[in-house]
């Protein structure tokens, strides 16, 4: 069993920066994918950034590019999301997840598992 535990959201202004992590635990020796995703209220569930922990190849999406970046912590096990020129259609719920897929993947019937979400509001 797999546990993955984010944390890092918050509030912020338009133009900030946040980080998120996550945290993963248990049986993950088939978990060589690991991925940011959101979901607003009334929208589909939207991936982000995917990166495969095999060689660290990233996926990232058009919609973030230039300003998330993503990274992964191998002796932790941690997950990061750097988000900077935050912009208030980012508000979102933001949930990590993993996958054994052996690429990065943003679609999210590819992942296994997920985390509980942490919440990100920006105003204008």
């Amino acid at each position: 069993q797999v546990r993955l535990v984010e944390s890092g959201g918050g509030s912020v202004q338009a133009g900030g920066s946040l980080d998120l992590s996550c945290k993963a635990s248990g049986d993950l020796y088939r978990s060589n994918v690991r991925a940011w995703f959101r979901q607003a209220p009334g929208k589909d569930r939207e991936g982000l950034a995917a990166i495969y922990i095999g060689n660290n190849s990233e996926d990232i999406a058009a919609s973030v590019k230039g300003r998330f970046t993503i990274s992964f912590d191998n002796p932790k096990d941690t997950l990061h999301l750097h988000m900077k020129d935050l912009k208030p259609e980012d508000t979102a719920m933001y949930f990590c997840a993993t996958s054994d897929m052996g690429r990065p993947t943003l679609l999210p019937e590819q992942y296994i598992d997920w985390g509980q979400g942490t919440q990100v509001t920006v105003s204008s």
